[in-house]
């Protein structure tokens, strides 16, 4: 049976925009690379390109399909770019926020698909405001996780990436979004889970993107320091302890420097959260490229031998692949 996924900004209704995701039983002689799939799975349009972008890019250029499920449209997001805090755009934030993901995935080579569901927002506030009615923060996770087991089954990735318990920070999007992978994980692969959602669909491999750890930061501050040059990171390091930290979690490190250009291609994309000119972008390229060449994630479910550290994430998937 042919698969279908849709680009970005496709209707998932519409069966004349579609492209066809081969399987792995429908060509002979196809690379491993080409038999390969990965899903990274994101709370908002942006996430995609400042969590493990670069190391989308490099399996992408390797031949590997690569989707981004993204949860929400965003729609509650500040505009974090001076240069687009004007009121046409806040009034049109939605549409804007679309474009800015096919741009970024367009960047990225990767093929993305909407989950639907309401963005939260971020509550500020002491005490914290109830969450907006309707919201993906207070989605059931068993409910939320529906439109996500019928993209798996569909798109039948091999591994997934998502965010921590935490959401890598706590965010209640990034929350939840960790919670419906997590169930989806388990439940494409379950004949008795919803069998209307398609044929089950087994992951392979479930990792936690690894997000900004003391050891990274350090290297890089202490790389400018030595270069001459002003760190942007200071006054964070100085307020580390308030933080915690997973760098004795992570399993697996990806190299991908050559795409950090490509990674930040993608995020200055979204041009309503990202300013161009802002602290993400104060550290030379070739720095960055040599004081931490890679990104960096946790695995937490492998149904591979696939022991740890790593450098792939497709580690004892390929040789599984091969054997068979």
């Amino acid at each position: 049976m042919a698969l279908s996924i849709l680009p970005a900004g496709t209707d998932r209704d519409s069966p004349d925009q579609v492209c066809p995701v081969v399987s792995d039983q429908q060509v002979e002689g196809v690379s491993v690379a080409e038999k390969l799939r990965l899903m990274a799975v994101h709370a908002h349009p942006d996430d995609e390109s400042s969590k493990g972008a670069a190391t989308m890019a490099r399996y992408v250029a390797e031949g590997v399909e690569v989707l981004v499920a993204t949860c929400t449209g965003g729609e509650r997001g500040s505009v974090l770019n001076p240069k687009m805090d004007r009121p046409e755009v806040l009034a049109d934030i939605s549409n804007i926020r679309r474009a800015e993901m096919e741009k970024a995935r367009a960047i990225l080579g990767v093929d993305q698909a909407w989950l639907g569901f309401v963005d939260s927002g971020l509550p500020e506030g002491d005490p914290l405001p109830p969450l907006p009615e309707g919201c993906f923060g207070l989605v059931d996770p068993a409910e939320g996780a529906i439109p996500l087991i019928k993209l798996i089954r569909e798109f039948k990735p091999h591994v997934m990436t998502t965010y921590d318990e935490n959401g890598g920070y706590p965010h209640p999007d990034h929350v939840m979004c960790h919670k419906i992978s997590v169930v989806a994980f388990d439940a494409a692969g379950d004949p008795e889970q919803h069998p209307e959602l398609g044929e089950p669909w087994q992951p392979l491999k479930l990792y936690y993107n690894s997000g900004w750890t003391r050891a990274r930061m350090l290297a890089l501050h202490e790389g400018m320091l030595a270069a001459g040059l002003e760190s942007p990171y200071g006054e964070w390091l100085e307020k580390w302890s308030d933080r915690a930290d997973r760098g004795d979690k992570i399993t697996t490190r990806v190299e991908c420097g050559d795409y950090f250009e490509v990674r930040d291609d993608a995020l200055r994309a979204h041009a309503t959260q990202v300013d161009p000119d802002g602290f993400w972008f104060h550290v030379p390229m070739d720095l960055q490229q040599k004081v931490w060449p890679t990104e960096d994630f946790e695995l937490v479910r492998s149904l591979v031998d696939s022991p740890v550290p790593e450098s792939d994430l497709f580690a004892g998937i390929r040789e599984s692949i091969q054997a068979r």
